[in-house]
This record gives C-alpha cells, structure tokens and sequence, in this order.
C-alpha cells in the first residue's frame, strides 16, 4: 500500500528555491554550480570535436583529390588545411552555436542538423570567396563540397562517439537526471518503457504519479501516488524533472504544475500526442476566422519524392560497390554450408499493397516455408508478425547473418529497382500482412525500407503496435536529414544486436 504523504503546505523544501523564470541567476552560484562546470566541459569537448574535424576534413579531402591524381604531398596539404581551416571553423562554430549544437543532452539536435550547417558553412564560404574576387585561387569547387562530406563524416562519428562515453559516464557516476511521470498509468508506463529501454537516457524514472486507477498489470516505474501529491515530491529536493506523459492532461492542471515546477528550478517536460506529431508537418492556411493547419500526406509524390530517390539511388550505389567483397563472401558460406539458392525471394505486399519479391540472402533450410504452420504456437512476438530466438529452420550461417542483419543486405538491389527505399517501414510477408488492422496497413503509403526507426528503437524488443507508431511518426516528418540519421544510427543499432533474432 502507498505510504502516506504529508501535506504540501507542511514540507519545508531542501533544495535551494532558484526560479528558473528568474531574468539572470547571482554570478558567483553560477560559477561555483556543478551544472555549469559540466556545461563548461561539455561546450570545450564539443568544439574542440568540431574545431579538429573541420581541419582534418579539409586534409582529407585536399588529399584525397591529390591521391586521385597521383601527387599526394601531406606536409604541403596540411599546409594548405592550416591556411583555409581558420576562417572556416569560426563560421562552423558560430553556425553550430546558433543552431543549438552546443546545447544540452536533450536539446541538442543530430545529424540533419550538423549536414545542414555544414551546408550552409559552405554556402557563405563560397559566396565570401567568389565576393572578394579569390576564386582565382581554386582550381574547383571541389574543396568546397569535399570538405563537407568529409566533415559529416568525421563530425557525425565523433559526436556519436562523444554522446555515448559520455553518457556512460554520467549513468555510472550517477549524474543521470532524476524525473517523475504524471499522466495516466498507460501513458506514463509507455514512457517509462521507452527511457529504460533506451542505454544512453541520460533521465531516471523515479516514479509514476497517476491521473487515473491504475490497472492490474504491473507499471515498469514504481507509483508514488496521484498528481495531487507532486507538491510534496518536489518539495524533498530529488526530483531533477517532471515529464508530463498524457496528451489529454488537463490545461490547468498543467499549468499549476509548471508554476510549482519552475519556482524551485525544475524542468517540465511534454511527451507529444498524435496530433502535435502530425502538425509538424501541417502547412498554415491564413485567411480563417479559425487559424486552420492543413495535416500533409506522407512523402511519395513531387518533389519530395525525386529528393529521397535520388538519395536512395546515389547511397544504395555507393554501398554495394563498397561492400560488394564481403557479399561475395556471405554469398559463398552460404552455397556451401547449405543446400538451396543463395538468394531468398520473398514475395511481399510493397507500396500500395503491390507484392514484389524481396531479396534476402536464404538463412533458412529448404522446406522453412513448409514448416511455417507447425511453430505458430511458438510465435514469441505480439501482433501481427511471427518471430522466434531459436528458430530450427535457420541455418548456422543464417543465423550470424541474420544477427547482424547482413542477410538484408541484397535488399539494396530493391531500392535500385524502385521496389524499396534505403529507409522507410520494413515490408512484412505475406503472412503478416493478411493479419494487419486496417490502420497498421497505412504504412504501406510509401515505399517500404531496408531500415527504419523499428530497427534504431529497439527492433525485435518494441510490440506490434509501436513499431506502426514508429512508422507513422517516420512517414510525418520525413526528411532527408532525417534519413541519414536513421542510417547511421542503424550501425550501432545492428552491431548492439539488441532486439535481433
């Protein structure tokens, strides 16, 4: 049973009362916090992270074009990158700086935005130079876009590098920000789920405070009562945020949370509804009596389409010719370990429901199909799709591709077909896909992916329904920064094998 809390009015706050509202804190408490000290750090790793990648991408690419015409000289490049790279690492900065790269853990965006600073770096670079009459200097304006695909590369990587040692440094010297749910038990457990499942949260549930009885099943977060009692738990001084995770929380109610919230210098935070994911996409139509939003459909048409399938085209090419070696050799173990095709065909419903055979490399005996109907009571699964650990039918080798997701691999020739595209929701066989709800088939408005935001959320561990969730959320806010980051956020996702079976 709940332990009874004390009144608000009788609890004496242990925590400093610092209003975050306030218009500046006292100079000397914000020198001396340990907050600012760790903001300190973390602006210095972070520029100087992008501070050397910008000079060693103007290296690279210096290099590169000069390895390419057989006159590669590094003491003169590195000469050449000491002479460009000032000019060019105050505007990253200062682009960087502006767009919220330097922020907090939470606040701080990802890789579509650093693609589109450097992009707009080298914009202004380019206009500053053809300005002042310097084009002469350039033999091409290959430095100017060689240095950004190299700078995404190094920056992308070190900043992914420096978010996850830095979590982990946090998470073991307990500096994770402590926080309570307040919404309903479904909702609040949903978050509490999605933040203990993710390794790197830099946020501890401490508990759950209900708007509602809670339900029979058991809560991931234990419950410390209703939202009634929020007072007194922010009062005791060891709540660090309070994330409010039902959509339909009442306004006032709201309100009078971030009022007692922000007095004693605590964060709210909102977990989005449908809705509010929706109207990020929504396009304002003026001249209403009412301001009207118009929702927009998913991406698969105009120009919106040409940008992601010339993307798909371009990065799907590139990939095979790079990894084309080791699909000779995946293609070879698997001919001579076991009997049958190298390549599996899937037919599978594409967009619009159309099938179409999806290649894989065959990880499976020869009868697995056959022998479908006999493990369906095994299904360890939810929803519509079928999925097992042990599965008998797969192959020894199948089984290591199929962990690191390398059987998926041929799916790039389907994007170079026009069936799929490099990101999207993932097809389902036929089997699954007579099993779907009406709603889940709406993710079929697009092309279906080699990856998605199933596989860098969790894969094989999210239920049936979150993974469509995970789709729509995808298909709402498409964009191509948003693509990248799916893929590179899909390396780590399939090397961690969380979630692959």
């Amino acid at each position: 049973m709940r332990r009874e809390l004390q009144e608000p009015a009788s609890v004496t706050p242990l925590r400093p009362a610092v209003d975050i509202r306030a218009g500046r804190p006292a100079i000397v408490q914000s020198l001396l916090s340990r907050d600012t000290l760790r903001q300190f750090m973390r602006l210095a790793a972070l520029v100087a992270i992008d501070a050397a990648s910008v000079y060693a991408a103007i290296f690279t690419a210096l290099g590169l074009k000069a390895a390419w015409l057989g006159s590669f000289t590094p003491g003169w490049h590195a000469h050449q990158a000491r002479e460009i790279a000032p000019f060019t690492i105050l505007i990253v900065l200062l682009n960087f700086g502006r767009m919220g790269l330097y922020g907090r853990r939470t606040e701080r965006p990802g890789l579509g935005k650093i693609v589109t600073g450097l992009f707009q770096v080298m914009v202004v670079s380019m206009v500053f130079v053809l300005i002042n009459g310097q084009r002469d200097q350039f033999s091409s304006y290959y430095i100017f876009y060689g240095s950004v695909i190299v700078g995404v590369v190094y920056i992308g990587l070190l900043r992914l590098v420096y978010e996850n040692i830095s979590a982990r440094l946090l998470r073991s010297s307990g500096q994770q920000r402590r926080a309570i749910l307040v919404g309903t038990s479904a909702h609040s457990d949903a978050v509490a789920a999605a933040l203990s499942e993710d390794v790197d949260s830099a946020i501890q549930v401490t508990g759950i405070l209900t708007t509602d009885a809670p339900g029979s099943r058991p809560l991931r977060a234990r419950t410390l009562g209703t939202a009634a009692d929020l007072p007194v738990l922010l009062g005791a001084g060891n709540i660090d945020e309070v994330i409010i995770t039902d959509p339909a929380f009442p306004e006032e109610q709201a309100l009078e949370i971030v009022d007692q919230a922000h007095r004693l210098g605590i964060h709210v935070r909102v977990a989005p509804s449908t809705m509010e994911i929706l109207v990020h996409r929504a396009e304002f139509i003026p001249g209403q009596t009412v301001p009207l939003f118009e929702l927009k459909p998913p991406v698969s048409e105009g120009l919106d389409f040409a940008i992601k399938r010339t993307f798909d085209l371009l990065v799907s090419s590139l990939i095979l010719v790079v990894l084309s070696p080791l699909l000779l050799m995946i293609a070879a173990a698997v001919r001579f370990t076991s009997t049958g095709p190298v390549v599996y065909r899937s037919r599978r419903p594409g967009v619009g429901g159309v099938p179409f055979d999806c290649l894989k490399f065959r990880t499976m005996y020869d009868d697995a199909d056959v022998r479908q109907h006999e493990l369906e009571a095994l299904n360890e699964a939810g929803g519509a799709i079928f999925k097992m650990r042990n599965d008998p039918r797969v192959t020894p080798v199948g089984r290591m591709l199929r962990r690191l997701s390398l059987d998926e691999l041929l799916q790039l020739i389907n994007v170079l077909r026009g069936e799929m595209s490099l990101v999207g929701p993932r097809p389902l066989p036929q089997r699954d896909y007579d099993r779907l709800e009406e709603w889940h088939k709406k993710r079929y408005l697009v092309l279906p992916g080699v990856t998605g935001l199933w596989q860098v959320s969790g894969r094989s561990d999210l239920d049936f329904d979150d993974m469509v969730r995970l789709d729509f959320l995808y298909l709402e806010r498409w964009s191509v920064s948003l693509d990248m980051t799916i893929l590179v956020k899909t390396i780590p996702a399939v090397f961690g094998r969380r979630g692959a079976f």
